[in-house]
């Protein structure tokens, strides 16, 4: 059975005592569908749209909305993010202002100041491209005495911790060894603090796993910054397991805080590789890997749902560790470096695409896009599976002959548009002018046929849906370059990716990313239309509620400034709602 439904009245013989739940009336709505697009008023009964305009006016509400003229949108969707993370960071040292070394040891000494004796300093945010260098491990060491000290790069591949963490991991001692896929940088004096991309996990061993209620706080502390931001769906990227994952039962911690009424946003989570192993199944299964039980891509609810497997190929472009087939441009960095060996690379995504789980294959660099389109392609010819909805997530640089072997393997790219505006001047100097256009595309998928949902990968960029389409829209950096105009999109289609697109992107595009008649009634009201206000204003229209199924989950001041009408009684057609069967 289809999780689509849809709603009609009952034969006026069946009618009783009815009402809708909400009516919004004068409103400009913009529905995303192709049949009705616009609309002035919309009914929701039950959580779920149940119809517009004349079909519905005439019947009771419980509450009546006058939008005196208000966009109203579909809920947005972030296809990339990591709830967690974000919601944590918000109770570290914020580096991310930071412009000098000096400046981040003295927000380390003052952040200090505060904590209790013993407590670890950690922050989050700081740009070693904007400072010129990582800070070291004898600055950290000065700046809070006997302490350990860990500050993660905004691009979360890499870190720099002091002295006293690098004795609790070994390496000062020669103990620890460096994980596969990772690296301690050093220099003439022996670690420097910094430890990239897999090395990150002798860090992570020290404070994992967080406990279920403290991450249950996070994600609820998140979930309140993106219902503010309009969002009413984020895909977590990675869960369970490695240097991003919280606890080997995170999915407990978004089911405590969606018991605790904290989750004010649908979320469907991706399992990290490293959290999967090979599995015993009758042969005709062919279940192979995956998670106990056979649990796979498409378990769970509306509200937290398991998406697609996450696997690392490559690291980060701004780290400079990205996999390019030719050298960077800057800093001596090379080619950037894969996670894995290529063989286990390429298996761990062939034995879960035929143990039935969508994958989303993190390839930034062009070299490592191939990684993953090349495995993708073994997959389905050893087991063929049209209706997978496998995903590259970032697709940072693409070569113009990637283009069409994305169209023909059918695979969806997530970029992030607005890591062009946070760090596109920086990504511009690592390539070089010949690739820059190749630098997070969108036009040139759409040309194709292909799907580009919106995204942030927040808490590496900012994460609000409207910047993210401004972004779209300029391709503008911070610098005030126009980083290849030719990828640029209209604000239609930039809303498109943030609703539609987003929605197809996870396999839910019966149940929103449209405001149609049986579709859950997630929306947004804005102050205006991104199409009806200049480019370069788009990430300043306000968010001036954001529904989930029908209930407030932000703007509830603003919502009874609205309200018109209370509990009437009347005899109408009750709706009945039916579901539809494949």
């Amino acid at each position: 059975m289809s999780r689509s439904a849809r709603l009609r009245p009952l034969a006026r013989k069946d009618a009783v005592t009815s009402m809708l739940d909400l009516k919004l009336v004068n409103a400009s709505i913009f529905t995303m569908a192709d049949a009705a697009p616009t609309a002035r008023a919309m009914g929701v009964l039950h959580g779920r749209v149940v119809g517009f305009d004349d079909d519905i006016l005439h019947f009771p509400a419980q509450r009546t909305l006058d939008c005196a003229g208000a966009v109203v949108v579909p809920g947005f969707g972030d296809s990339h993010n990591h709830m967690a993370w974000f919601g944590q960071s918000l109770a570290e040292l914020d580096l991310s202002g930071c412009r000098t070394l000096d400046e981040v040891y003295d927000a380390v000494s003052r952040f200090a100041l505060d904590l209790p004796e013993g407590a670890w300093v950690v922050g989050s945010g700081y740009d070693d491209t904007v400072m010129g260098a990582h800070p070291h491990r004898s600055g950290l060491d000065r700046s809070a005495p006997g302490r350990p000290v860990w500050l993660k790069h905004r691009s979360g591949h890499m870190c720099t911790v002091n002295t006293e963490v690098l004795e609790r991991t070994g390496v000062l001692n020669g103990s620890a060894a460096t994980p596969e896929g990772g690296k301690i940088v050093r220099d003439s004096d022996g670690p420097t603090g910094l430890l990239e991309e897999q090395a990150q996990k002798l860090v992570t061993a020290l404070v994992v796993p967080y406990p279920v209620t403290d991450l249950a706080d996070a994600i609820g502390a998140a979930s309140g910054v993106y219902a503010s931001e309009g969002l009413t769906h984020v895909v977590e990227a990675g869960i369970g397991s490695g240097w991003i994952g919280r606890t080997p039962v995170e999915l407990a911690a978004y089911v405590e805080a969606r018991r605790r009424g904290l989750l004010k946003t649908r979320v469907q989570l991706m399992a990290a590789s490293d959290a999967m192993h090979p599995l015993q199944s009758h042969s005709a299964d062919g279940i192979t890997f995956g998670l106990d039980l056979g649990i796979a891509s498409g378990f769970g609810d509306d509200h937290v749902r398991l998406g697609a497997m996450k696997i690392f190929i490559d690291g980060s472009l701004i780290g400079r560790t990205a996999a390019v087939t030719e050298p960077f441009c800057d800093h001596g960095h090379g080619t950037g470096n894969f996670q894995l060996s290529l063989e286990e690379l390429t298996q761990r995504i062939v034995d879960a695409h035929c143990s039935g789980w969508n994958i989303a294959a993190h390839a930034i660099g062009d070299a490592a896009v191939d990684v993953a389109l090349d495995a993708f392609a073994a997959a389905q010819q050893k087991l063929p599976r049209t209706e997978a909805r496998h995903r590259v997530e970032h697709a940072g640089m693409v070569r113009p002959d990637q283009l069409s072997r994305f169209a023909s393997l059918a695979i969806t790219p997530v970029p992030q548009p607005h890591f062009l505006f946070e760090v596109g001047d920086t990504m511009a100097v690592a390539v070089g002018p010949e690739r820059t256009p190749w630098l997070y595309r969108h036009k040139s998928f759409l040309d194709l046929g292909i799907r580009v949902p919106g995204s942030s990968d927040r808490p590496v960029a900012s994460g609000a849906p409207l910047l993210g389409m401004q972004s779209m829209v300029t391709r503008r950096t911070s610098g005030g370059a126009t980083l290849s105009p030719q990828e640029r999109v209209d604000a239609r289609t930039a809303l498109k990716a943030y609703t539609v697109d987003a929605a197809w992107t996870a396999g839910e595009e019966d149940l929103r990313g449209t405001l149609e008649s049986g579709k859950l009634a997630d929306f947004v009201v804005l102050s205006a239309h991104p199409a009806d206000v200049p480019p370069d204003e788009i990430g300043r229209i306000n968010v001036l509620a954001t529904m989930l199924e029908g209930k407030c989950v932000f703007g509830q001041a603003y919502l009874d400034e609205l309200q018109t009408t209370h509990h009437t009684t009347s005899v109408q057609p009750q709706f009945h709602l039916e579901r539809q069967t494949d």
